[in-house]
């Protein structure tokens, strides 16, 4: 953007500057006594700074307004850049939260597992301490 602005910048600046010249040009070549060639040289002149004032106002303007769109497009894409977190944090915890109750019951489960097993381990060896013993009363 600011390459457009260099450019149009050098644009208004030679068309001011080729109009000036222009100006000066022609007034130097008019059929006319001094005075009336200064009035007219002054004249012009006003009308010319006048123009360039209204162009650098109307500039000034679209600035602004350029500016200003620039600064709700910033806000409203931070806002919206805010959300877009706050919904991926929310999504971050549920999933952790899911994965600590799977956890939790995967845990659970797997004690209980441990414990049958356990029993059932118990109750094999007391039978084989048993069985040993019928074995050797015999």
């Amino acid at each position: 953007m600011s390459r457009d602005s260099n450019i149009s910048k050098g644009l208004l600046i030679g068309f001011l500057s080729g109009a000036v010249v222009g100006a000066a040009v022609a007034l130097l070549y008019a059929p006319k006594s001094g005075k009336e060639l200064r009035k007219d040289i002054k004249d012009k002149t006003q009308d010319f700074k006048d123009d360039a004032e209204g162009f650098l106002k109307t500039a000034t303007e679209k600035a602004k307004v350029t500016i200003n769109e620039g600064k709700t497009k910033a806000e409203q894409l931070i806002s919206e850049a805010k959300v877009k977190a706050d919904e991926l944090l929310q999504d971050a915890n549920r999933i952790m939260t899911d994965a600590k109750g799977k956890a939790s019951e995967a845990i659970k489960s797997g004690k209980e597992t441990l414990a049958q097993e356990g029993e059932h381990l118990k109750t094999a060896i007391n039978a084989g301490i048993d069985a040993y013993k019928d074995t050797k009363k015999s």
